[in-house]
C-alpha cells in the first residue's frame, strides 16, 4: 500500500510522522474521510469546504491547494488500484517547541491513506444495533463543526458499543438532547417528517447529512431520547456507508418506516449518477 506523505508517495511501512508533531501530542489536527467511487472522490468540494473552515478556525497551514490535493488523491487511488474505497486526508499543525503554544509551527504533516469499504449488497440499507452512550458532548461547541483529531469521547462511546456487540453509539449532549453517532449523523422519522438534531446540539455538519437535506425536506429539531424511541423509523448517515437503518436502540426494536428504503435508494442513485 502506498501512502501520500508531504508531497511523496511512500510504502506504508515507511510513512512516518515525528513523535514531536502536535497531531500526535495533542490531537492538534484535522481530517476528512472521503468516499471514492469508480476512482473518483465523491463530494470532494464539500469535504474541502468543511476542511477549509476548520483550517481557518484552527489557523493551520496547508502547503497545497485543494485542487493539487485532489490530483495527488487520484494518483494515490491509481497507484493502489483501489477505485472503491475510503480516502482519509489528515493535516496536522506540525512541530513546535514543547508546550501548548502553537507559535512557529510552519511544517505541517499532510497525509492521505486509502481504506477498504465494507461490502454492501447495494439494494437496501444495512441495519444496525445501536446503544446510547454514557458519555456526553458539549452543546454549542464550536469545535463540533470540524473533524478535529480530538475524538476521545467518540472513541470511548464506540468502546461501549463494542462491549455489547452493537455497531454504533448515540451521543447525547450535556443538555440531554440527541446529538449524533460516533461516526454518523442521526435522523428519525415522525409521521413522515424527517428530523435531525441541529448543529448547535453538537452534531457534526456531515457531508452525507447535507446530501440528505438536499434530497428530502428535513427538519432540524432539538429532541431527547424518548422521541427517538417513539419514532416511526430512524437511520444514520455517514461517508463510508451512506444510509444505515437503526434496527434497535439499547436492545429495544425500533419501528420501521418504508421511507428509509426510499431514502437509501435515492442516495445510492445520486452516487451512481455522480
Amino acid at each position: 500500500m502506498s501512502v501520500f506523505l508531504n508531497g511523496k508517495f511512500v510504502p506504508e511501512d515507511r510513512a512516518m510522522v515525528s513523535v514531536f508533531d502536535r497531531g500526535f501530542l495533542y490531537g492538534d489536527a484535522l481530517f476528512e474521510g472521503v468516499l471514492v467511487t469508480r476512482g473518483q472522490p465523491f463530494r470532494w468540494t464539500e469535504h474541502m469546504e468543511r476542511l477549509q473552515r476548520g483550517v481557518e478556525f484552527l489557523k493551520l497551514t496547508v502547503p497545497y491547494s485543494y485542487d493539487a490535493l485532489r490530483q495527488y488523491a487520484l494518483r494515490l487511488i491509481v497507484r493502489n488500484q483501489m477505485p472503491e474505497c475510503l480516502l482519509r486526508l489528515s493535516i496536522t499543525r506540525g512541530i513546535t517547541a514543547r508546550g501548548y503554544s502553537p507559535q512557529n509551527a510552519t511544517q505541517p504533516a499532510v497525509v492521505m491513506t486509502l481504506h477498504a469499504l465494507q461490502a454492501l449488497d447495494g439494494k437496501s440499507a444495512p441495519r444496525w444495533r445501536v446503544i446510547t452512550s454514557s458519555f456526553r458532548l458539549p452543546s454549542h461547541d464550536p469545535l463540533a463543526n470540524f473533524k478535529t483529531a480530538n475524538k476521545l469521547i467518540q472513541v470511548l462511546a464506540r468502546a461501549e458499543a463494542d462491549a455489547v456487540q452493537a455497531q454504533e453509539a448515540i451521543l447525547l449532549n450535556t443538555e440531554g438532547q440527541l446529538a449524533e453517532g460516533t461516526t454518523s449523523n442521526l435522523f428519525w422519522i415522525t409521521k413522515d417528517a424527517i428530523c435531525t438534531p441541529p448543529l448547535a446540539a453538537g452534531a457534526l455538519p456531515g457531508v452525507t447529512r447535507a446530501v440528505m437535506m438536499e434530497l428530502f425536506p428535513c427538519r432540524e429539531r432539538a429532541a431527547g431520547l424518548d422521541e427517538l424511541r417513539r419514532a416511526d423509523g430512524a437511520f444514520l448517515t455517514m461517508t463510508s456507508m451512506g444510509v444505515v437503518e437503526i434496527e434497535s436502540l439499547d436492545g429495544r426494536k425500533l419501528k420501521r418506516s418504508s421511507l428509509v428504503k426510499k431514502i437509501g435508494a435515492a442516495y445510492r442513485d445520486l452516487q451512481r449518477a455522480s
